[in-house]
């Protein structure tokens, strides 16, 4: 996905200068946030289970304030994005995600029993879950709430302390969350980082115990390299080219209603968007005409249309109006769902299905993120799996089949962060099973359980009682122990 932090080359390689002063005295201070939350962990270092109850509860609270004016503040950043869409994917499943994780937390700080084998009896094994410090999470500016929000209520439940880089893209929602963490949280627990490139950079440089950063798989490598110096462990949520596979089993109809809401959510601006459509050959028309139709239903016209979102910011804008000249001028047949072109004054486009795309097109070489879809035509099941195989492994991977044996092959054969069946994008608002892509879509979860245990230690500990056998192998060795030894290896 496209990302609010472009990473240049660290700041201290250049010297400063009278115009980067502040940007410089913006970095002293995020470097003294972080000591100040490093030294309040050392003094604190294992928040009990009613300490994280009541950060977790603050939060909540602090958001049911906050939560117009969350939504006010996104429209005015996108300069319009509809309500309904930040209340359903960025209000409502940190809700729910903060619902979830009160009712686990307690289960999730239980050590986990495990055996300790044979050889050593009596001892007893156990997994500890332990906090691992500072947190760093960076938020890209697309869902701004639930990817800054989210990871903070699993690094809190985990027993944390947290800094969130936000989005120089959301300046008006940065300011909410702001003043929504300032009345829940002082700044040694929770505090906010706000900022450009530099400052994005550096705060990648930071020696957090653990950093999440959502965004592009660009950015994503200069976040790792950065990460690298400091041993730093981190989750990578990144993007790519999610692709849709209409088998042919499925109805074109039902293939659309299950596809659409997808695409169009926040006009297409989701890392886990569909971004290109397989289909078979013969019913290309087929799609194409049902996809206008259901958009009609949904959003008939965009132009001053609440329910439909607007593009961030010009730059994004003119990004897709990039790709779309370029795939037009390529030979691509482009047919706006809507019959509605871009309205530039409202930075608004219906989506735009793309007929004849070649690899050669910039719409095929690069994350949509965006109301541009391309349809790929295939002759055989086979072909559609080879095309899917040979290019990375996507963030989320969709198919609309019935078929259980197709659905079972497509599970086996490819590789994909996550699947929807018969759906898109809603499996990342299923909060007991873990979030994360694979291989240049990123590497890591969060999300239910598994996002406790990323931002914990699994710490073993091996405790032995009066009964001390480990002497058994202590030496001097003689005959007894050789007898022993023999014994089991041949076990």
């Amino acid at each position: 996905m496209p990302s609010a932090q472009p990473l240049p080359t660290s700041p201290q390689q250049t010297s400063p200068t009278p115009a980067a002063t502040p940007a410089v005295a913006k970095i002293k201070a995020m470097e003294l946030l972080f000591k100040a939350q490093r030294k309040a962990f050392d003094a604190a270092p294992y928040p009990d289970y009613e300490q994280r109850r009541q950060a977790l509860l603050a939060l909540k609270s602090a958001l049911k304030q906050h939560q117009q004016q969350l939504v006010d503040a996104l429209s005015l950043d996108y300069g319009h994005r509809s309500s309904h869409d930040s209340q359903i994917a960025d209000i409502l499943p940190t809700f729910n995600l903060l619902n979830y994780s009160l009712a686990r937390l307690k289960g999730w700080m239980k050590p986990n029993r495990r055996h300790a084998g044979l050889l050593l009896a009596p001892a007893k094994v156990r997994v500890h879950y332990q906090p691992k410090g500072v947190i760093g999470i960076i938020v890209p500016w697309n869902f701004p709430i639930v990817l800054s929000l989210g990871p903070l209520v699993t690094a809190l439940a985990a027993g944390n302390r947290v800094m969130l880089k936000l989005s120089e893209f959301t300046p008006a929602t940065n300011k909410v969350l702001k003043a929504l963490l300032g009345s829940a949280f002082d700044e040694e627990q929770v505090c906010v980082v706000e900022g450009e490139a530099a400052q994005a950079a550096a705060f990648s440089a930071l020696p957090f115990d653990h950093l999440l950063f959502t965004g592009s798989t660009a950015v994503g490598r200069h976040v790792m390299k950065a990460a690298a110096a400091n041993l730093t462990p981190v989750t990578l949520e990144l993007g790519g080219k999610s692709p849709v596979l209409v088998a042919p089993d499925m109805d074109m109809t039902a293939a659309v209603e299950r596809l659409i809401y997808g695409k169009c959510l926040n006009a297409g601006q989701i890392c886990v968007a569909p971004d290109y459509v397989l289909l078979p050959r013969a019913r290309v028309p087929e799609f194409v005409a049902a996809f206008q139709k259901k958009f009609a239903a949904l959003y008939g016209k965009v132009a001053d249309n609440a329910d439909y979102s607007a593009i961030i910011n010009e730059r994004q804008w003119q990004r897709l109006l990039d790709l779309l000249d370029d795939a037009e001028a390529k030979g691509a047949e482009v047919v706006s769902a809507s019959g509605e072109g871009p309205l530039d004054a409202q930075r608004k486009l219906a989506t735009q299905l793309l007929l004849g795309v070649t690899d050669e097109m910039l719409v095929m070489q690069e994350e949509i993120f965006g109301p541009l879809l391309p349809l790929l035509p295939y002759d055989s099941l086979d072909e559609a799996l080879d095309f899917i195989r040979a290019r990375p492994r996507p963030l989320a991977l969709y198919l609309m089949s019935f078929d259980t044996k197709v659905q079972q092959r497509v599970l086996e054969e490819t590789h994909s962060g996550g699947v929807c069946i018969n759906e898109t994008v809603l499996h990342v608002a299923a909060d007991d099973a873990p979030f994360g892509g694979i291989g240049t879509s990123g590497m890591g979860h969060y999300h239910g359980e598994e996002g406790f245990r990323s931002f914990s230690h699994a710490r073993t500990v091996l405790k032995s009682g009066r009964l001390h056998t480990g002497k058994l192998v202590h030496p001097p060795y003689g005959k007894a122990l050789q007898r022993l030894l023999l014994a089991w290896f041949q076990r």
